[in-house]
This record gives structure tokens, C-alpha cells and sequence, in this order.
């Protein structure tokens, strides 16, 4: 993943918890937060290729894969890139979002999964994206107007110190501008609702999904 300055992802001690939350305090979010995108992906029936942006140790990598798919993924942080590969035989290559080196049209679909919380620039990230899909991007994303949102920007430890959160308006704009040429279909749903453990097509859930397809 990228940041806005420096890279916290390149935190020797956060890289070595990453993956420990999930099967921790994070088990709950990520049975959720992949409830959701796995919704979401039907609108994608077709894809057999994606490419995660800001993969960070390739925790959803290796999901989109479980899946099926032909998964590539991409990130800044080379310390992340190197417990990705501890963890799986996926490729991984490290790029920065705003300049993917791949050609256009290349994969089938583009992922961000708590990516764009940390690239500088939004817009021309997902410009990128769009030119090297094919058929859609995939968004996931934690939501500035939630409960869970409002914690995290409280937060004063990495990553969070660097993390700039979207609401589901805001996310919307930035997908539609940079697929207009594209005439994209849009949907999305929230989860993380506290108490209620299915997602919701009501803006103020913690995690927001969003999928783009063209075509």
C-alpha cells in the first residue's frame, strides 16, 4: 500500500502483525468484508484474471484465488511484498498505484481492498486502474462516515496516522470520474454494522463496497 508521506506499511513491526489480526480481533471484519465483495463479484461472472493493488501481504490475494482466479498482486511496501511471498506462490511486483506497470487492458479486473485509504492520489490511481482492466474494478474501503470510521481517525498509531477515509458519496464521484469514458455500472453495499452481521445497501456501514463494470 501506498501512503501520503513515507510508507507505514514498511514498519518491520507492523508487516510481522498484519496477518495476525485477521485471525484475531479481525476474524469478524474479514468474514464480513468478503461476504460482501464475494456479492459483489457477481457482477464480474466472467473475470478470470485480477490484479490487487496494494496487496500488502496478499491476505485477499490469496482469497481471490481460492476463488478461482488468476490473481497478480502489486504494492509499494517491499517488506509487505516479502512476507506476501513467505505466505503464498502467487507473483507479486512492486509498483507504486498511481503507475502500474502494465500494459492496457491486461487483466480482467483491478482490486482495492483498504488501498485507497492510502494512496496520494486517488484520482490517478484509479485512472490506472481502469485503463489496465478490462471489465470493471472492485473497491473495498474503510467509510469516514461510520462508527468505525469515526474510531479510526482517532487512532495514533500506524497505519492509521497516514490513513485519509472516503464515505460512500465521495468513493462514488471518484469511480464515476475516472471510468466516465467507460459508461460504467455502478453497485455497492456496506457491512461492519454494529450488531448485524449481513450488508446493507445503506451508506453508513464501516466497510464499503463498491464494483464498477463496463462492457
Amino acid at each position: 500500500m501506498n501512503s501520503h508521506v513515507g510508507n507505514p506499511f514498511a514498519d518491520h513491526d507492523l508487516v510481522a502483525s498484519y496477518e495476525g489480526w485477521y485471525e484475531t480481533t479481525g476474524r469478524r471484519a474479514d468474514e464480513l468484508e468478503k461476504q460482501l465483495l464475494d456479492g459483489l463479484l457477481a457482477d464480474l461472472p466472467t473475470i478470470d484474471t485480477v490484479l490487487e493493488v496494494g496487496c500488502g501481504t496478499g491476505h485477499f490475494s490469496r482469497w481471490f484465488e481460492a476463488r478461482g482466479l488468476h490473481v497478480v498482486g502489486a504494492d509499494l511496501s517491499m517488506e509487505m511484498l516479502v512476507e506476501s511471498r513467505h505466505l503464498s506462490g502467487l507473483p507479486f511486483v512492486r509498483a507504486r498505484a498511481e503507475r502500474l506497470p502494465f500494459a492496457s487492458r491486461s487483466v480482467d479486473m483491478v482490486a482495492f481492498i483498504t488501498t485507497l485509504e492510502f494512496v496520494a492520489d486517488v484520482g490517478r490511481t484509479l485512472s490506472e486502474a481502469c485503463r489496465v482492466a478490462r471489465k470493471g474494478i472492485l473497491v473495498g474501503a474503510l467509510n469516514r462516515r461510520s462508527v468505525l470510521g469515526r474510531r479510526l481517525r482517532n487512532r495514533t498509531e500506524l497505519p492509521w496516522t497516514s490513513a485519509r477515509l472516503y464515505n460512500l458519496g465521495e468513493l462514488k464521484s471518484l469511480v464515476k470520474h475516472a471510468a466516465a469514458e467507460y459508461e460504467p455500472r455502478i453497485s455497492w453495499r456496506t457491512t461492519l454494522w454494529p450488531g448485524w452481521r449481513k450488508s446493507l445497501a445503506l451508506p453508513w456501514g464501516g466497510f464499503i463496497g463498491i464494483s464498477v463494470t463496463w462492457g
